[in-house]
């Protein structure tokens, strides 16, 4: 029994190592996302983006509907195997049509292993998301953190 209980507690180790080996490499760009600018943006509109998109980088978002901000960062290590990372944004309070509010959004990404890079943003589409106020984005694998930052809103 004690073999068993050893080769299961060896297992759990190197599922473990594994995945610690995933791991923000090199720079974390961010900031505004450069986009086209639309002089009258409408809720619900979304400014089509493509990949490599240039990033202005600051801690100081514009609070108008069109903006979009966030992180691109390159992970390695990475195989379809891994925990997929979690998202999360937390908010200075968004108060949705619904009149609930929402200080944290938590989204579950998959790790994409051919992706040279991946991305965590945040676009304001509807008027009743542009809060002015300090916004906070972790990037988690399991309940390891990888990346956080900070922007304010104004």
């Amino acid at each position: 029994m004690k073999l068993f209980s050893l080769s299961v507690l060896a297992l759990g180790l190197m599922s473990n190592l594994a995945m610690a080996d995933v791991r923000v490499e090199g720079p974390v760009e961010y900031g505004v996302f450069a986009a086209a600018a639309i002089k009258d943006p409408q809720p619900g509109e979304r400014i089509l983006s493509r990949a490599g998109q240039p990033i202005e980088q600051t801690e100081v978002v514009p609070a108008r509907l069109g903006t979009k901000f966030g992180v691109r960062y390159t992970l390695v290590g990475k195989s379809e195997s891994e925990q997929p990372l979690t998202l999360m944004y937390f908010t200075p309070g968004l108060v949705g049509p619904d009149g609930k509010r929402q200080d944290k959004i938590e989204l579950q990404q998959k790790l994409v292993v051919g992706a040279p890079q991946d991305v965590m943003a945040f676009e304001f589409t509807e008027h009743h998301e542009v809060v002015p106020g300090d916004w906070q984005f972790m990037v988690f694998q399991g309940d390891r953190k990888l990346l956080e930052q900070r922007f304010t809103v104004r």
